[in-house]
């Protein structure tokens, strides 16, 4: 049996949070409230980017980049999911991505 989705997505944010650290950044899981850019999924140090954590089987993508859309404020917005058993994907437009590659 697996993870019940709410225990799944705060296990997600940690997880994110940790990955995140991994790689130098500072991050942890957000508090959260009722979503938006006052409570993300994780707090961290990559400016102008809105983490959404998705910690799920079978993911709807544009559902899923839509909400990290509506939460993100000004910032980027970017969904991190992963299934069990499979690696962290990052998920964002195809013109925020081409904007970073730009600037390496």
């Amino acid at each position: 049996m697996g993870m019940k989705s709410k225990t799944k997505g705060k296990v997600g944010e940690r997880e994110t949070a940790a990955l995140l650290r991994a790689h130098g950044f500072e991050a942890r899981r957000g508090v959260q409230f009722q979503g938006g850019p006052a409570s993300p999924d994780v707090v961290h140090s990559i400016p102008g980017i809105h983490i959404e954590v998705k910690r799920c089987e079978a993911l709807g993508l544009y559902d899923a980049m839509a909400q990290a859309q509506a939460d993100a404020g000004g910032d980027i917005p970017v969904v991190l999911h992963r299934r069990n058993d499979k690696p962290w994907l990052v998920i964002c437009f195809a013109k925020d991505w081409l904007t970073w590659m730009k600037r390496l």
